[in-house]
């Protein structure tokens, strides 16, 4: 039996405002909106849902963690995301950019 998603109130997880489920958007840090037996969704109220980038986000969750998102200043949080995602994601004329800087 399915549960009705329009009651109560949320709390959006960008903004902090508490709005009723009707007014907000489902959010599944797993990127798996439909393997959702057994778990409870996150929230996001309709204008912050509509600020989001709605691209791909497959390994982001992986990468907050080892960012240490919420755990950590946020000038920190930057620093370490970057370094994570820049040694992932560098190509190879970008490693040469890289290289050649450091001589």
């Amino acid at each position: 039996m399915w549960r009705s998603r329009s009651d109560g109130d949320v709390t959006c997880i960008a903004c902090g405002d508490e709005v009723p489920r009707s007014k907000a958007r489902e959010y599944d840090r797993y990127g798996d909106r439909w393997g959702s037996r057994d778990r409870e969704f996150e929230y996001l109220c309709k204008p912050c849902h509509r600020e989001c980038c709605h691209q791909p986000r497959k390994g982001l969750e992986e990468t907050l963690i080892k960012a240490d998102a919420g755990h950590v200043s946020r000038d920190t949080f930057v620093a370490q995301f970057h370094d994570i995602v820049s040694d992932g994601a560098a190509d190879s004329d970008s490693q040469q950019e890289r290289e050649t800087e450091r001589e």
